[in-house]
């Protein structure tokens, strides 16, 4: 997802459903309405949300959850940039310059708590 497709997502996932009104009014430096419409069309068009009618006027739901929507994202990163090898992305993520200490203890407790 584009970084807009991702906000509108965040304020469907948040409100659990919106209108291109709703969607258009909480997004920050909102484009124009007719894109906001636009973006939810393609969204629609890419499996992500569900349009029902209300009156005249579309209530967009979410397909996924935030979660499962994430996961389906890393197995595209997974198969376009990594070979489908998770070794190679914890490979490139654990690049010196890219990670604190902090953030290494954690990955380390994560791998921990899998192998039990």
């Amino acid at each position: 997802m584009s970084r807009r497709e991702r906000q509108i997502m965040d304020v469907i996932w948040r409100a659990g459903r919106a209108t291109a009104t709703e969607v258009h009014e909480s997004l920050p430096d909102a484009p124009s309405y007719s894109a906001v419409r636009a973006l939810l069309a393609v969204l629609v068009s890419k499996g992500h949300l569900r349009h029902e009618r209300d009156g005249k006027r579309y209530v967009y739901l979410p397909l996924a959850s935030p979660e499962k929507a994430g996961k389906s994202a890393l197995r595209r990163l997974l198969s376009t940039f990594f070979n489908n090898s998770p070794a190679n992305l914890v490979a490139t993520l654990l690049d010196p310059k890219e990670i604190d200490a902090a953030e290494l203890s954690r990955i380390r407790a994560l791998i921990d708590r899998k192998k039990k």
